[in-house]
């Protein structure tokens, strides 16, 4: 269902771990905005399976099964999307990927495996969408995916999660300052505990107990509410927005 007094008819946009959680709850909302939406992620099926859903609810999206860490191929997956939608115009990069373990029993490899999806990657995408709207003198708008950690709270056994989710922050103040003269905006939502298959190992459990008892809305998020504000952020709406932090957390942050 399209939200009343948000349009997106006309636009492409390119969303990154789309094919569950947070990124389809994304690929939704802007599709029933009225966004072209090529859905970006590793398995073709579940890609598939979303394109479906949006199709059935009136929408329109194609499928680019890609790797989002490898972040080398940022370049053709961005023309590949603008092959798809005829331009890109909103790029979202919502993949992400998190270990839990403590700090002095993180190997390189897996911290490097963290960093290049959820920070290499978002720099070398927003490059490359960044150049193309450049060149083509066309307005954009930039979403990345952060979360509590990235500004607000410390969650043991995540530093390299919480590192790379800080680091976008920056990368986002620097791309909204250089690139705000091509009206091309960079914003982040700042993301709480959501309903998603990352979440469902603590179902059940005093762990979600204590998440959901500490939320003033007393519940965890679902994807659907997290895609309403990225369709706000994408949209002309929110055209004075640049460089800002949004948090959707059920008001977590403040207890």
């Amino acid at each position: 269902m399209a939200i009343t007094g948000i349009d997106l008819g006309g636009r492409g946009a390119l969303v990154t771990g789309a094919g569950s959680g947070i990124g389809a709850g994304i690929a939704h909302a802007l599709a029933d905005a009225g966004a072209r939406v090529v859905l970006a992620g590793r398995t073709a099926s579940r890609l598939d399976a979303v394109r479906l859903a949006v199709q059935a609810r009136g929408g329109t999206a194609d499928v680019l099964p890609w790797d989002v860490s490898d972040a080398g191929s940022a370049p053709e997956l961005v023309d590949a999307a603008i092959g798809q939608a005829g331009h890109i115009d909103v790029l979202v990069h919502a993949a992400g990927n998190q270990f839990r373990r403590p700090a002095t029993d993180v190997p390189l490899r897996e911290w490097d495996l963290i960093m290049d999806l959820h920070l290499r990657a978002a720099f070398a995408l927003t490059q490359a969408a960044g150049r193309r709207l450049i060149s083509a003198g066309r307005r954009g708008s930039i979403l990345y995916i952060g979360s509590l950690t990235s500004q607000r709270a410390a969650l043991p056994h995540t530093v390299a999660y919480a590192a790379a989710k800080s680091g976008l922050l920056g990368l986002m103040r620097t791309l909204a300052l250089e690139w705000a003269p091509h009206d091309i905006r960079v914003n982040t939502i700042l993301v709480g505990f959501v309903a998603t298959e990352m979440t469902r190992d603590i179902d059940n459990t005093p762990e979600r107990l204590a998440i959901t008892s500490r939320t003033p809305l007393g519940r965890l998020g679902t994807p659907a509410e997290i895609g309403n504000v990225a369709a706000f952020l994408a949209s002309d709406l929110a055209s004075y927005i640049t460089g800002e932090c949004v948090t959707v957390d059920g008001g977590w942050s403040i207890t």
